[in-house]
């Protein structure tokens, strides 16, 4: 029993080492500040600053940035009502499952087997004495307890919690992608009102040009090929109208499958797109690395990797184990449970393999190019994330730019299509001058409704390349 407890003590004060490598997070290169800077001749309604100390980050409700309370209903019944999500959430829950899993390891395991049999010995046994019933009566319990002497089970603990962390991270960043998806089918659903607004304008425009020159037709002021060419436009625009009807429906269908509902029972009122992009609060490159979830999840899994080699490394050292086997065994139910029916056997066991053909130095190979792998990962989410931040930046200005100048373009080919209908109708221009002047200041028109569209978009995309108001904090401790 002294043997036995010396034993185990050295195993105990063993438990507290480790072997494998210590986790360092991968370090990433970042800028001081983003490239892109706003033009002095533009406000902050260009829809993006340079975030100051003051400022406040993006809230996690980022979409009330907008100020659109239509958005903000729909929005709020994505994360109830999403099917998606709710699979993200269950693959959470599932992963967080496997840290209880891995720390049971930390304990000793007890089972028992009671068990009635009743037995004849052989006749014919080579032994002479097996003849004859007897009846026996067990109630053994055995315990089994591996020391974790070399971390290999606090390390699976670990690279469990660490893949929940991850888990949760993934869940994050599904719920930033289906929510900025939805406002951006949103403002494409409204880009689409604007068209339409317009094409309705344009076709009551169009059926008094007709009217205008049927007028003059009858007069013999025109001909019969400026008429065709005034009921040309019209119906032409007519069709354009019930092809846009179509994309509304399509895009109306797919926000209500992202708010978890079925699409007939969503009707959204005819609004056209008439909104500014908000100011976003834009920060350093170095706060991009704690605000976005998938950089987070990859940091998370090179974490967990980093652990799965210090499992394959404490393969090389034995397994030591501590095994008890105590219980009842009786001939009769009488004297099943009694004293000196008892029996037991305590004692450590050692067990290492001495040789396996290099299969555990390939097993920690493997581990250590799992986790280079992780830290690629890692360093080209965020070098992506960068990316992703500049582009948008760069097309919110670039965007900004084009839309002052397309102003410009339509307000002349307004006043374009006004010269030419007024010399057409003094008749001093043939009908094609109009026509010409009426699909320019139409195009035009598309063309502003079209950058506003996506200037909106391109808000919603860089407040999710941002992270949308997600920080590293809000991970799971588990």
């Amino acid at each position: 029993m002294r043997r036995l407890a010396i034993a185990v003590a050295c195993a105990f004060g063993l438990a507290g080492c480790m072997v494998g490598p210590k986790y360092t997070k991968p370090s990433v290169p970042a800028a001081p500040a983003f490239s892109e800077q706003a033009p002095k001749e533009f406000t902050e309604s260009a829809g993006w600053k340079q975030a100051q100390p003051a400022d406040t980050a993006i809230r996690a409700d980022w979409w009330q940035l907008f100020g659109n309370a239509e958005l903000n209903g729909l929005e709020e019944q994505v994360d109830p009502g999403n099917q998606t999500l709710k699979a993200a959430e269950a693959r959470f829950r599932e992963a967080r499952t496997l840290i209880q899993v891995n720390r049971s390891g930390l304990f000793p395991t007890i089972s028992t087997s009671p068990g009635i049999t009743t037995n004849r010995g052989s006749t014919n046994s080579p032994s002479g004495h097996g003849t004859g019933n007897y009846a026996a009566y067990t109630l053994p319990i055995d315990v089994n307890y591996e020391l974790d002497a070399w971390g290999r089970v606090r390390r699976s603990v670990a690279a469990a919690r660490e893949e929940a962390q991850a888990s949760a991270a993934d869940l994050q960043t599904i719920r930033l992608s289906v929510h900025a998806e939805l406002a951006i089918d949103y403002f494409e659903l409204r880009s689409l009102d604007a068209q339409k607004k317009l094409l309705d304008e344009t076709l009551v425009a169009y059926q008094k040009a007709l009217d205008l020159t049927q007028n003059r037709f009858d007069g013999g002021l025109s001909s019969r090929a400026e008429v065709a060419q005034a009921k040309t436009q019209l119906e032409t625009t007519r069709a354009q109208d019930v092809g846009v009807a179509a994309a509304r429906a399509t895009f109306e269908h797919a926000i209500a499958v992202l708010a978890g509902r079925t699409p007939e029972s969503l009707k959204l009122a005819f609004v056209p797109l008439a909104m500014s992009p908000p100011v976003v609060p834009v920060g350093v490159p170095s706060q991009l690395l704690e605000r976005r979830p998938d950089i987070a999840a990859a940091e998370r899994r090179a974490a967990e990797a980093n652990e799965q080699i210090g499992i394959a490394h404490a393969a090389f050292f034995p397994t030591l184990l501590l095994t008890a086997s105590g219980g009842f065994l009786g001939g009769s139910p009488v004297n099943w449970l009694a004293w000196p029916s008892r029996f037991w056997s305590v004692g450590p066991l050692v067990a290492e393999t001495l040789f396996d053909a290099g299969r555990r130095r390939a097993v920690e190979q493997g581990a250590a190019a799992a986790f280079d792998e992780a830290v690629a990962n890692y360093r080209q989410n965020a070098l992506s994330a960068f990316q992703e931040v500049e582009d948008n930046l760069a097309t919110l200005r670039v965007l900004e730019e084009q839309a002052a100048a397309q102003q410009v373009a339509v307000d002349a080919a307004r006043q374009s299509l006004d010269l030419a209908m007024n010399r057409y109708k003094g008749g001093l221009v043939t009908y094609l001058d109009v026509v010409s002047a009426q699909s320019i200041a139409l195009q035009n028109e598309f063309t502003a409704v079209d950058i506003l569209r996506r200037r909106m978009d391109a808000s919603v995309q860089l407040i999710k390349a941002l992270g949308g108001g997600w920080d590293v904090s809000r991970l799971p401790k588990t």
